[in-house]
């Protein structure tokens, strides 16, 4: 379609027909925008047409607002029980007591004689449940692992990321630093550059060379304490294994620092807090039965000279609400009226009947962005055994999404290390772990068992296993660990010596004995 030209155009275009040629364009290429197929990308639609967001880059768009984001953030989480529970509740159902290490080698593929792989497992097991149950593994010495582990996810979610520093305590043994994300930043506040952003230093691919520690938070103040920064290695210049970890989820390609997890509901939570703040205090106030007292105008004119009218109105304008002789216990009181007083009730219409639905609106978007459905978030459910086992499945997701990336992003690399470092001391042998990266990982290999997601109704649940199991698509260690956390051989180990017992003690019926005696068969 051609473009009509404007007497400026043609001006301009007189003196510079290249100026003209620009211009011209520009205002095609605007009008192809503004023609575009999509409603959302319109000018002309009144609704959005002044919505105009600013494009960038990941860190243009979030690195001088990660400083308010992560204040607010923690103000939230401290002041409001919405922000503060919903972040306890993800910690409690992905951590719980702690996710737990459990080798899962395969004997075969490290060419391992046939029987010795299990002994091997045991012995990694109980050597890193001594290690992660003291708490020498924090370089503070006041958690244990699995403490550690609760507190970095939740520094996660409310900062937007936490630094995890690999280092060694004062018997050598493996311990870990928790970062708070502010310290990590540029050394006095200079300003980022391409290789430089909020403390993180990269190469040309994005990848983390070293990271920029601040020895004490930086708006902290310390007397006879200087701010310093110390650089940070991301990675062992000899063993190339993960030195520090800045643990945090990626929402864009070239991410270089976390957002918090509050960020988008800030807010909604704020203005929901405040408006829970004045209902609370109207339902107060209301609580306290308050009467006024209204005088006709023309009956205060002829009672009164002007003497006492000021008398009046200065000991009315000093009242303060309260009845000093007034007691529950007392006797009632009857006041006398003056002519032209009439006595009228305060009914300011509180609490609100509409409080509740609102709310609840609110909290569901709130609860849309978090991932957790609003019965979940408020740990209410009212609704039927189907409705609650619906909400509790749709949160699970998420708290397994977030398990899996704790342990993908924290365990694994601690577990590494630590294996690492048991077998550089000759306390546990693995042929060719330092020698080839793919028997390595064979060596490595792990899996993390966290608190289960609990029964809402016990017999079906246990009904639904069985069924899984005799059909063949579960296993009794899948259930077992899905049932309470547990695994099944230390189940079945238990359950051998436990009816072993019985039998020497003739504890078992007489009609048992023999359907039961496969049980000690495969325990042994």
């Amino acid at each position: 379609m051609p473009i009509k030209k404007k007497i400026t155009d043609r001006i301009i275009g007189y003196f510079s027909p290249k100026t003209e040629l620009r211009r011209l364009q520009a205002r095609a290429l605007i009008g192809a925008y503004e023609q575009s197929g999509y409603n959302g990308a319109s000018r002309k639609r009144a609704a959005i047409g002044s919505f105009n967001p600013v494009s960038g880059d990941i860190s243009d768009d979030s690195a001088m607002d990660l400083p308010m984001l992560r204040s607010r953030s923690r103000d939230l989480v401290r002041n409001t029980p919405i922000a503060g529970g919903s972040l306890k509740t993800m910690v409690t159902y992905v951590v719980g007591t702690g996710l737990t290490m459990r080798s899962k080698i395969d004997g075969v593929k490290l060419g391992m004689i046939p029987g010795t792989s299990g002994a091997w497992q045991d012995e990694v097991n109980s050597r890193f449940s001594i290690w992660a149950e003291s708490t020498d593994c924090d370089i503070a010495r006041g958690m244990n692992f699995y403490g550690i582990q609760a507190l970095a996810l939740k520094s996660m979610l409310e900062s937007g990321d936490v630094g995890i520093l690999l280092t060694q305590n004062q018997k050598g043994k493996l311990a870990i630093q928790l970062i708070e994300a502010d310290r990590i930043c540029n050394k006095d506040d200079t300003r980022d550059t391409a290789t430089l952003i909020a403390g993180v230093e990269i190469d040309s691919n994005g990848a983390p060379l070293n990271y920029h520690i601040c020895n004490q938070h930086p708006t902290a103040w310390k007397p006879g304490l200087k701010r310093t920064w110390t650089i940070v290695p991301a990675f062992g210049q000899q063993t190339g294994r993960p030195n520090f970890i800045l643990m945090f989820e990626r929402l864009r390609p070239g991410q270089v620092r976390g957002i918090p997890v509050l960020a988008p509901v800030i807010e909604l939570i704020k203005q929901l807090g405040r408006f829970t703040d004045a209902e609370l205090q109207a339902a107060v106030l209301n609580g306290s039965f308050a009467v006024f007292l209204k005088m006709d105008p023309t009956a205060f004119g002829d009672l009164f000279d002007d003497a006492g009218k000021n008398t009046y109105m200065e000991q009315a304008s000093k009242w303060n609400g309260s009845y000093p002789d007034a007691t529950l216990g007392g006797p009632g009181k009857v006041v006398n009226l003056l002519p032209g007083e009439e006595v009228i009730e305060s009914n300011p219409g509180r609490p609100n009947s509409e409080f509740d639905p609102f709310v609840n609106a609110i909290l569901t978007q709130i609860g849309m962005e978090l991932g957790l459905p609003v019965e979940v978030m408020l740990k209410k459910f009212t609704s039927s055994y189907s409705a609650a086992r619906a909400s509790m499945l749709d949160a699970w997701r998420l708290f397994k999404v977030r398990r899996e990336f704790l342990c993908s992003y924290f365990c694994n690399p601690v577990y590494s290390d630590w294996l690492a470092r048991e077998i550089a001391a000759g306390k546990i042998e693995a042929k060719g772990f330092f020698e080839d990266d793919l028997l390595r990982a064979y060596w490595e290999n792990a899996d993390w068992i966290g608190d289960s997601q609990g029964a809402i109704d016990p017999m079906k649940e246990v009904a639904a296993a069985q069924q899984r199991v005799d059909m063949g698509i579960s296993t009794i260690e899948n259930e077992s660990i899905a049932f309470d956390g547990g695994e099944f051989w230390s189940k079945h180990k238990q359950r051998t010596n436990e009816h072993k017992l019985r039998l020497q003690s003739d504890l078992e019926p007489a009609n048992t004995i023999k359907a039961q005696q496969s049980i000690v068969n495969v325990g042994q």
